[in-house]
């Protein structure tokens, strides 16, 4: 027996979503009524006067997280009660993050809710996070983001079905009240859309050969099971290629940040003289990806770079690019390309939803962001196992490996040297009064020298979206030199403990001759520069960053 449920509630204060959705401890989305209030009001938020969810189908998962599959069967039970037409949901509750924009394009839904941190920890007394993505399959717009926000601070009402839960570990159709719930294989339909974008005899050819060996980081986190059945079955990669490949609910206890200070067994395999030629990881909900060579490490920016310079070798991209786009603090690398290409460029916001327009309009074909994400037009996400196959294409296609691909790139483009210097669960106050104190002298930095740098621009950047003419302000403080070289500063919105302050820096090089430096010496001078010029220790308490990459 099935019942619907008006349920009274009252607003919660903090339900304001980040750049990927809202992110808290799993506590805080365990408190009676947290959940179902911001479920409602994206409910709410998302469709206009009359418009009810009747013919409407809504994709459904997550990372496999702790509170992944009862905050799952809460929505299951609130889409039903709110009249959607279906749910489409992956089995056992699992969805990468790539893999849900993927279906939602696909089945034409007119959404989905994902639930996952990212590269978060995961486990009763780690985070938990929840987004929506619109029916092109990309995040909401800050439009919708606002609506949502303010909803949840007004809301006195949600709506649930009163039923035993569905049981998502059976594939297959199940009725839940007048709604048809689908639990389907995660992996299908994005494997299915990954052959048509990569030439998967030639990658196969590669990895059975028997003289290239590949390991690839899974985390413990959503991409094993896409992993397994790609790279292993389909592929024809050995057994025991993908490392960590069971998704578990805290991540086997560690961090699902495919970083150098996160993959450290992945790095120890990928150095050496019995290194594995390619290496790669993936985060918690599979939207990220590290790429490593024997002994060599790719910088996420230079990854976006490669793979637009060598696009044309895979089928999905032999047409060529009709532009590319990156976020203002990943390194200029993609520019030289693009210029090189004669297509556009654009510099937008850090967030995946600044690119959807771009990618909506068809002015774009590539994007990505230092952060360790890369995509395409193909889903409108980042795409973690994506890019490690569109670098599997790349050296299946030249013979060449990893590291000889990278530096003959920078003997034709230059190298842009760079590096992020991240402070983490830095003080609320703290941080933003160090930005406050930075923007109130950038306007004065302009035209000045600083060391052997000349200030070229200092601004705080602000973005005009090119497709709908929204502005975006107040979106990291930028210090531009002459040579080209940058410091950038920004306030990250991704975790749930105070506030992480990254700074950016760069510098290009185009002498082959000084290409091989170690970034941190190479830069040195900037780093130097970028704490002093913020006050870093002074607000932060802190001499070092604690990451640095």
């Amino acid at each position: 027996m099935t019942s619907r449920k008006t349920i009274a509630t009252h607003p919660f204060g903090d339900q304001k979503p980040g750049t990927s959705g809202l992110r808290k401890k799993v506590s805080v989305f365990q408190q009676a009524h947290y959940l179902e209030n911001f479920v409602q009001a994206i409910f709410d938020s998302s469709v206009s006067g009359d418009e009810t969810f009747s013919d409407k189908k809504l994709v459904v998962g997550g990372d496999g997280r702790y509170y992944n599959n009862e905050a799952l069967q809460t929505i299951i039970k609130m889409a039903a009660a709110n009249g959607f037409e279906r749910i489409i949901a992956g089995q056992k509750g699992l969805l990468s993050t790539p893999a849900a924009s993927c279906i939602i394009r696909k089945y034409q839904a007119f959404g989905g809710i994902i639930l996952s941190a990212s590269h978060n920890p995961g486990g009763p007394d780690a985070d938990f996070g929840i987004k929506f993505n619109a029916a092109n399959g990309g995040p909401a717009s800050e439009e919708l983001t606002d609506a949502i926000f303010q909803q949840s601070r007004e809301i006195e009402q949600y709506h649930i079905l009163e039923s035993a839960d569905i049981d998502l570990g059976r594939s297959g159709n199940q009725q839940l009240g007048e709604m048809q719930v689908e639990v389907i294989d995660p992996v299908a339909d994005y494997a299915e859309l990954m052959e048509q974008l990569f030439d998967f005899q030639r990658i196969r050819e590669l990895l059975i050969g028997g003289s290239f060996r590949l390991q690839f980081d899974a985390m413990n986190a959503i991409t094993g099971p896409y992993a397994h059945r790609i790279l292993e079955q389909q592929l024809g990669a050995p057994e025991g290629s993908v490392m960590r490949g069971l998704p578990m609910q805290d991540f086997g206890g560690g961090h699902p940040d495919p970083n150098l200070a996160h993959a450290t067994e992945l790095q120890r395999r990928m150095t050496g003289s019995a290194a594995a030629d390619f290496g790669a990881a993936s985060d918690g909900d599979g939207d990220r990806n590290m790429i490593l060579g024997a002994n060599f490490y790719v910088t996420p920016s230079d990854s976006l770079a490669v793979l637009a310079a060598n696009a044309s070798l895979a089928p999905g991209y032999r047409a060529g690019l009709a532009g590319v786009a990156r976020s203002m603090p990943t390194s200029q690398a993609v520019d030289r390309v693009a210029a090189g290409l004669n297509i556009p460029c654009f510099e937008t916001p850090t967030g995946w939803k600044f690119f959807g327009n771009l990618l909506d309009a068809g002015k774009i074909t590539l994007c990505g962001e230092e952060s360790f994400g890369t995509g395409s037009d193909h889903v409108r996400e980042k795409d973690g196992l994506w890019a490690v196959l569109f670098w599997l294409n790349v050296l299946a296609a030249r013979g060449e490996s990893v590291a000889e691909i990278v530096q003959q790139h920078w003997r034709h483009y230059g190298r842009d040297y760079y590096t992020r210097h991240d402070y983490e669960a830095v003080a609320s106050e703290a941080a933003q009064s160090l930005i406050e104190a930075l923007r109130q002298q950038v306007g004065s930095l302009t035209g000045q020298r600083l060391g052997r740098f000349e200030v070229e621009l200092a601004d705080d950047f602000s973005y005009t979206d090119p497709v709908d003419g929204s502005t975006s302000r107040q979106q990291g403080l930028r210090i531009l030199m002459r040579d080209g070289s940058r410091i950038i500063y920004r306030l990250s919105g991704t975790g749930t403990e105070g506030a992480t302050l990254r700074v950016y820096i760069e510098g290009h090089e185009t002498d082959p001759a000084k290409q091989a430096q170690d970034p941190q010496t190479a830069l040195g001078e900037l780093i130097g520069l970028a704490a002093q010029l913020a006050k870093i220790e002074h607000y932060t308490g802190r001499s070092n960053p604690d990451v640095v990459t």
